[in-house]
């Protein structure tokens, strides 16, 4: 299976949309994607599989730091090596803007996603009481320093 990344575009909200329905329990809103993907301090990258968005990565970017909001492949698409390759597209964008630091929350029970940041890189560095909803959960505040 051949998959690209690339800057995710307007046109991409739709099936980003779509995937953020599949794997969260309070996805992001077509109008929240929007207004996220029109500010000049996120980025958003898309992963392609035959035309189609199969993943998508988002981050805030201040200074020296970034902190990932989002990272989601279609369950279809999942231990392909698409989100580390997003990942991958993310930090080296983000060493070209200067960052140093990224940061992210995951929730304590998703242990797949724990495993893959921690290979990418990512260190536990605390934890945010009753951070999600549906169900309440902590997250995993985590960090990855870019070099």
């Amino acid at each position: 299976m051949e998959f690209y990344v690339d800057r995710m575009t307007k046109e991409d909200i739709v099936y980003v949309a779509q995937i953020e329905k599949e794997c969260f329990s309070t996805p992001w809103s077509m109008d929240a994607l929007n207004d996220s993907l029109k500010r000049n301090d996120t980025v958003f990258f898309a992963a392609r599989c035959d035309g189609k968005v199969v993943g998508y990565c988002g981050a805030y970017i201040s200074f020296e730091e970034a902190d990932i909001t989002n990272v989601a492949v279609l369950k279809d698409y999942r231990r392909k090596n698409i989100a580390m390759s997003i990942l991958q597209v993310l930090f080296e964008y983000c060493r070209e803007l200067g960052v140093t630091g990224i940061y992210l929350e995951v929730r304590i029970s998703n242990e797949g996603a724990v495993a893959l940041y921690e290979k990418a890189g990512f260190k536990n560095c605390g934890i945010r009481k009753n951070f999600y909803d549906k169900p309440r959960e902590d997250a995993i505040i985590m960090r990855k320093e870019i070099d």
